[in-house]
């Protein structure tokens, strides 16, 4: 239980670190954050399909096929319906703000509103990794989520900074956002542990959140920037890294 609280911190904290980097770098260039971020989603893409789907195939038995792509598009459909309710960040980025300037505080709901609610799913995913009793694959499915929320929060800020929002309240939005992301990962952890006949299917739905959140939202982001060549290298590093360490530590 101690190596999931502490890891849920560091996925919620990585927000964090990114919003510092963000406050200290305030125009980082869209190519080393494409290049991070791409890294990342390399990462995710491994660790959802070697530590996620994998073993939700492993662990469904007779209808373990049947189960697992149940669960994919379950968790696909879910971020769906989430990204048409409230959009996310990437596409509230490129709005017109002004839409949005009413008050200071409207604008800092829109933006804790829209990041939490997308960041919820993939905390319940590192969560849902822990709660299939491997560690070494757990801590690497965090550890590429933690990854993707670092560029996430460095490109939070400009943004936040520029609608008028006050630096205060713009890290306290970071920190609310990164909390989310603690709560998700214990609410995954719990789940699985308490209802172990459900890990087939939190495994391939968490994994679906993943597959979902790399192909919406961050290849298309690293892709919008002209680095595109830079951007998809990157993601085979960050595949092979990942790939090189499962088998090294499986």
């Amino acid at each position: 239980m101690k190596m999931v609280l502490l890891t849920a911190l560091g996925v919620g904290g990585a927000t964090v670190l990114g919003a510092l980097i963000g406050f200290v770098f305030k125009k980082i260039s869209h190519r080393f954050s494409d290049i991070v971020l791409s890294f990342a989603a390399g990462v995710m893409l491994a660790a959802a399909v070697l530590g996620l789907i994998l073993p939700s195939l492993d662990y469904g038995g007779t209808y373990g096929l049947l189960i697992t792509i149940a669960g994919i598009f379950t968790g696909a459909l879910c971020l769906n319906v989430i990204d048409k309710a409230v959009p996310h960040l990437h596409k509230l980025v490129g709005a017109d703000l002004e839409e949005h300037q009413t008050t200071n505080l409207s604008k800092v709901l829109l933006f804790v509103t829209a990041i939490a609610i997308h960041n919820l799913p993939e905390g319940i995913a590192a969560g849902v990794g822990f709660g299939a009793g491997d560690t070494t694959q757990a801590l690497i499915i965090a550890g590429g989520i933690a990854l993707q929320n670092v560029p996430e929060g460095m490109v939070i800020i400009g943004p936040m900074l520029a609608a008028g929002v006050t630096p205060r309240k713009t890290f306290i939005c970071a920190m609310l956002t990164g909390l989310v992301e603690v709560v998700g990962t214990l609410i995954g952890y719990f789940a699985v542990s308490i209802a172990a006949a459900i890990l087939p299917f939190a495994l391939a739905f968490a994994g679906g959140t993943m597959l979902y959140v790399i192909s919406d939202e961050m290849i298309p982001e690293t892709h919008a920037h002209g680095s595109q060549r830079g951007a998809t290298y990157a993601l085979l590093v960050g595949f092979c890294v990942m790939l090189v360490t499962d088998v090294l530590l499986g």
